[in-house]
């Protein structure tokens, strides 16, 4: 379970997603709530690696729609193309941006957001949904984020495969 998961925060950012990423898998294996399982790969990210802000844009006929995250008060719908999360869905690639006010047309749902990370979640070759990550520190996403961040999304569109 979620209270469960331990692991030492004096270790590098690669060896915590190491450590986190089995311990994922485990959680939510067994469980086919999609929204539960979405849930607690949330409240482990968010826990173990403390993002301002995390969760998941769902697609929803011809906009993102807010899904289960961990942090402030979020943007609710967001237009394909617009913002990082419309255009991580737009595009279906990663995208990673050191400093959000250098991203044309971002979206602040808080000016505390500094950087960030969004990946698209495929279900049947088409974006399902986005899987958003804020930072409040300039340029604090970069390689090490995107390879573990998707093995975590893997997981998670492994389970819609289920």
């Amino acid at each position: 379970m979620a209270e469960d998961i331990t692991i030492d925060h004096t270790i590098s950012k690669e060896e915590k997603y190491k450590q986190l990423i089995p311990l994922i898998k485990a959680v939510v294996e067994g469980e086919r709530d999609i929204f539960a399982n979405l849930g607690n790969t949330i409240a482990a990210l968010k826990s173990v690696l403390g993002f301002f802000w995390i969760g998941f844009y769902i697609v929803k006929e011809d906009e993102l729609v807010l899904g289960p995250f961990q942090g402030s008060v979020a943007c609710t719908r967001i237009k394909k193309g617009k913002g990082v999360c419309g255009t991580c869905w737009e595009k279906g690639e990663v995208i990673i941006v050191p400093d959000v006010d250098q991203f044309p047309g971002h979206i602040a749902c808080s000016s505390l957001s500094k950087s960030e990370i969004v990946l698209p979640v495929f279900h049947r070759g088409q974006v399902l949904m986005v899987f958003d990550i804020d930072s409040d520190v300039l340029n604090d996403f970069d390689a090490i984020d995107e390879k573990y961040l998707l093995e975590v999304v893997k997981i998670i569109e492994d389970l819609l495969e289920g």
